[in-house]
This record gives structure tokens, C-alpha cells and sequence, in this order.
């Protein structure tokens, strides 16, 4: 009786392959015939399951943002059952930072990625994620649920701190790729930010001194 192919467990195989290798010699460089000598199978069956480079690249793509938020889900899976909307920030930063092999090669990847579909045509005819702002609208969320718990300043702009995370822990991940930056210094840096985000604000009592850190206004 011949045996039955698991269709996704092969796809799963090369797109494993292909991160591999283009995790080592970067993604502009990787063909389909490296990745199949990669995976251990014929250049054929590649072309069988991912008729072009670009959809090879695009379902690896697919496959890295899984293994991100299987990671994501074990960060928060450490904190306990209910981590809150400051440690669900947190994980979902320090998760994209390289600060191992897997989250290098993610950063890596995800971010050659972004630049290929620039100039590639075939790549930029493809969606480069399906829903481009599903994290900053998710740290908005849980920035603004925060703030309606008294957990964070309710003066914070919840969408311009997601935006600023976000990019500010885009921008340290590439400095931590190319040497600038240690991965001790960028986490403490997102600490330092949160920090920031998740201290409510002191207000003054109405008719009371000013808060701490509020100067008095000298006429005169």
C-alpha cells in the first residue's frame, strides 16, 4: 500500500529549509534548487508545492510569523494565566528583538523581506502580511486597556506609543543584527519606555499644591 503524503508537513520541510539557508547566506541569495538540497528533496517537488521563488519566499515568510507567534504564546504562557496588558507588550517586543539564533534569523529574514518587495515586482505583487497593522492596533488596544484600568498614563496617546514601540524596537533589532547595539542594552532601553507608558500620572487635588515635578508660576 503506498504510503499517504502529508501535503503540509512537506511544505512545512521546505519552508524550513529555506529559512535555513537563508538565514546563513540571506534571503536575496537563496534559489529554489538551494533549498531543495537544504530539505533533502528533488528541485521538482519544490517546483511541485511553490511554483515561483516569490511564493516559496512568501509562504516561508507565512511560516516564520507562525513560529513568532508560538513564541509570543510561550513568553506569555511563562508569565501565568492572566499576564495583562503590559506583559503581553512586552513579550510581543522582546520576541522580535534577535537575541537568539531563531529570533535573529526572524528579524533577518522578515526585514529582507520587506526590502526585496521595494524593487522586486513579483514580491510587491504578493501581500507582504495580510493585515499590515494587526500589531500596532493590538498594542493600541492594550495600551488604551491599560489606561482604563489606571495601569498607564491617561494623557499617553495609545496609538503614537504603539507606533513609537514598534519602530523603536525594529530599529534596535537591526542595530543588535549589525553589532551597534547588545541585546542587553535594547531591552533596557523597551524598559525604560514602558516604564514611561504604564506609571499613572499624578494630578493634582483640586485647590491642592502641584504635583511633583509641576513648577509654580511666578508673576513679576
Amino acid at each position: 500500500m503506498p504510503k499517504r503524503v502529508d501535503h503540509e508537513e512537506r511544505r512545512t520541510q521546505i519552508a524550513e529549509a529555506l529559512v535555513r539557508v537563508a538565514g546563513r547566506r540571506g534571503l536575496h541569495a537563496v534559489g529554489m534548487r538551494d533549498v531543495a538540497a537544504e530539505a533533502g528533496v528533488s528541485l521538482r517537488l519544490v517546483q511541485y508545492y511553490f511554483q515561483t521563488k516569490e511564493k516559496l519566499l512568501f509562504y516561508g515568510l507565512q511560516h516564520l510569523t507562525d513560529r513568532f507567534t508560538a513564541r509570543v504564546g510561550a513568553r506569555l504562557s511563562a508569565v501565568g494565566p492572566d499576564p495583562g496588558p503590559r506583559a503581553t507588550i512586552e513579550a510581543i517586543l522582546l520576541a522580535s528583538l534577535p537575541t537568539d539564533e531563531e529570533s535573529r534569523t526572524f528579524h533577518l529574514l522578515y526585514s529582507s523581506y520587506s526590502i526585496l518587495s521595494v524593487t522586486d515586482d513579483a514580491l510587491a505583487a504578493q501581500p507582504f502580511i495580510d493585515n499590515p497593522d494587526a500589531a500596532e492596533n493590538a498594542l493600541t488596544g492594550l495600551i488604551r486597556q491599560a489606561q482604563e484600568a489606571g495601569l498607564a498614563d491617561p494623557d499617553a496617546d495609545a496609538r503614537t506609543e504603539a507606533i513609537s514601540l514598534l519602530a523603536m524596537t525594529a530599529t534596535m533589532g537591526t542595530s543588535i543584527l549589525v553589532g551597534q547595539r547588545q541585546p542587553e542594552s535594547a531591552v533596557a532601553v523597551l524598559h525604560h519606555h514602558l516604564d514611561r507608558i504604564f506609571t499613572t500620572a499624578r494630578r493634582p487635588a483640586p485647590g491642592g499644591p502641584p504635583a511633583a515635578g509641576e513648577g509654580r508660576r511666578v508673576d513679576g
